[in-house]
């Protein structure tokens, strides 16, 4: 579910008019629904609630303040994965004591900071963080509450770039070794008090059968672990997927997105259905990270037509949103659905690249689409961004950060100022 849909043929997110955002806080623009984030917070909620649960939003999905104070509000943790992030939560209204710190480079400084506040857990994925944890820990006088994250080497059957739970990946610790350094870390390392275990194998899951492959694998070894150092919680990571393609609901006749008849087998009651009985049993507190699941329909990018561009091999619509503000299609061949702000009323279309003002070559935000009739002037609203959009823009060939705004009913509020010129050079001297 979302709430981006045509209202008397102008796209709507809730009950505001994007084209009317656009003009009054410019392009390119970012455009949250609070009413998705709250819808599907409390959704996955209910399907769990035979567990113990704490959900844990994963942060790096999209950081703004606002976003992160409406899952504060509805009583959600969180997964963080720098001393930022948690600084984030903290001032968005969170609580450090629901947070998880996942990552496997926590510095010193992002250490100290964290045991301060009163972090949950330290997600380690090393024995060399492990003893640096327990070292800090020490300094301060203080017992660091740690999980291990083992590496179940499952394959996720996703883009390469965002699975996490092979051998190959960075993360975790092999699944063959945990029972030793969960033993390493109770004979040596007194400033540490062992909470749980972690995995993740894995982010745009669309299918059940990696988890169940996942969780029937970890089970045994987290029974194993509670009973040989008590553990009080198992986190099975995130990874729920959403749907990209063909993403705004039936009766907005997209007809121009035909090639984008995505399905998406895996709803929240199918996952619920198959975990749960698998965690049941175990007694524990049982931690859920999802990051797109929870924002990545829940937003989109607004961006004008610049120019037309009619070439001999193909056609180009010039937008002034560019792979600064969305890498995702250029980083991981991420499909998003374009649509234009004023619905068409032809059904006639052309075939072309959406490209952005960035020099590069890989600068687009969609490849040989099926897209109606443009101008220069009109807006188009890239759908699904919420989740990896802002969060991973960058400031590259000198270009000032998208503005952001939440929607919440019939209210619309700035939560992020669009960058100046100004901003682009704050903090940089030139030399005496």
């Amino acid at each position: 579910m979302h709430s981006f849909r045509y209202v008397q043929g102008r796209l709507h997110a809730e009950s505001v008019d994007l084209g009317h955002l656009a003009e009054k806080h410019g392009t390119p623009l970012y455009v949250y629904s609070s009413a998705t984030i709250r819808d599907h917070f409390t959704r996955l909620d209910g399907a769990l609630d035979r567990l113990d649960h704490l959900i844990c939003y994963a942060v790096k999905a999209n950081s703004n303040l606002a976003v992160l104070n409406v899952i504060a509000s509805m009583g959600g943790g969180f997964d963080i994965v720098s001393g930022g992030e948690l600084f984030r939560v903290v001032r968005a209204g969170g609580k450090a004591s629901n947070c998880t710190f996942a990552g496997v480079g926590k510095t010193r400084s992002e250490i100290e900071y964290a045991l301060r506040e009163g972090i949950y857990c330290f997600n380690a994925e090393s024995e060399a963080e492990l003893r640096f944890i327990n070292e800090i820990a020490g300094e301060l006088g203080k017992r660091a509450p740690v999980a291990v994250r083992v590496n179940p080497n499952v394959d996720a059957k996703t883009h390469a770039k965002i699975t996490t739970g092979k051998k190959e990946n960075k993360f975790g610790i092999d699944f063959d070794r945990i029972a030793e350094v969960y033993a390493t870390i109770a004979a040596e390392c007194p400033h540490l008090e062992i909470k749980g275990l972690q995995m993740h194998i894995g982010s745009q899951l669309t299918s059940v059968e990696p988890f169940v492959e996942a969780v029937t694998k970890v089970v045994p070894l987290v029974r194993q672990m509670k009973e040989d150092h008590g553990l009080k919680f198992f986190s099975i990571g995130g990874g729920l997927g959403i749907v990209y393609k063909n993403s705004l609901d039936s009766g907005s006749a997209d007809w121009w997105s035909r090639e984008g008849n995505e399905s998406h087998p895996l709803t929240i009651q199918a996952y619920a259905d198959a975990v749960v009985p698998l965690l049941e049993p175990l007694g524990l507190r049982i931690l859920f990270e999802p990051g797109r699941f929870m924002v990545g329909n829940a937003g989109a990018l607004v961006t004008k037509v610049l120019f037309e561009k009619k070439g001999s091999a193909k056609d180009f619509v010039i937008v002034d949103a560019g792979m600064n503000d969305l890498i995702r299609p250029t980083l991981y061949e991420g499909w998003h659905q374009v649509t234009p702000v004023e619905k068409p009323v032809s059904t006639e279309t052309h075939k072309a690249d959406v490209v952005g003002p960035i020099c590069e070559t890989g600068d687009f935000l969609a490849q040989d689409r099926d897209l109606p009739p443009v101008k220069e002037g009109d807006y188009l609203a890239v759908l699904s961004s919420g989740a990896y959009g802002f969060s991973m823009a960058s400031n590259y060939n000198s270009r000032p950060l998208a503005a952001e705004v939440l929607v919440d009913g019939k209210e619309a509020h700035l939560v992020r100022e669009r960058q100046t010129l100004d901003d682009l050079i704050r903090g940089e001297h030139l030399p005496i």
